[in-house]
């Protein structure tokens, strides 16, 4: 198991005996688990991040702590674009969405306003950060 696995595995277990709270890095922060299947491997995944509130939706940004390189939840999202997210205590049902132009750069600053290690993400690479909105179904 790398460090990676077991930090996440660590962050899911405690968001789920706390509804959604975390300490260590992620104290504080708003965090949701994402729940995808492996675009190759075709396996469950569940990862946990921060996200920005956006009306009905929840952004969540493609940063890789500043890799050069998206994360594999990015390209699972692209080849399925359904997937669940856990918030709080609540599950739903989202679609992911790629935002684009304007209102990418608008809501990346936001997120890296609030949460300055995001702008030193795109800092430390070259390609643009994929911001993706996750859109609740509504039923």
């Amino acid at each position: 198991m790398t460090d990676v696995t077991a930090f996440n595995e660590r962050t899911i277990a405690e968001f789920r005996r706390n509804d959604g709270k975390v300490g260590g890095p992620f104290a504080g922060a708003p965090l949701l688990l994402l729940h995808t299947t492996g675009a190759r491997s075709g396996k469950p995944r569940v990862n946990p991040m921060m996200y920005l509130a956006d009306g009905g939706r929840y952004l969540v940004f493609a940063s890789k702590a500043g890799s050069d390189r998206n994360p594999d939840w990015y390209w699972n999202l692209r080849a399925e674009p359904r997937a669940r997210i856990e918030v709080g205590d609540r599950t739903l049902d989202v679609r992911a969405v790629e935002l684009d132009g304007a209102e990418r750069d608008e809501k990346y600053q936001v997120q890296a306003e609030h949460y300055p290690g995001f702008a030193e993400y795109q800092r430390m690479t070259d390609r643009v950060i994929p911001v993706i909105a996750l859109v609740p179904d509504r039923d």
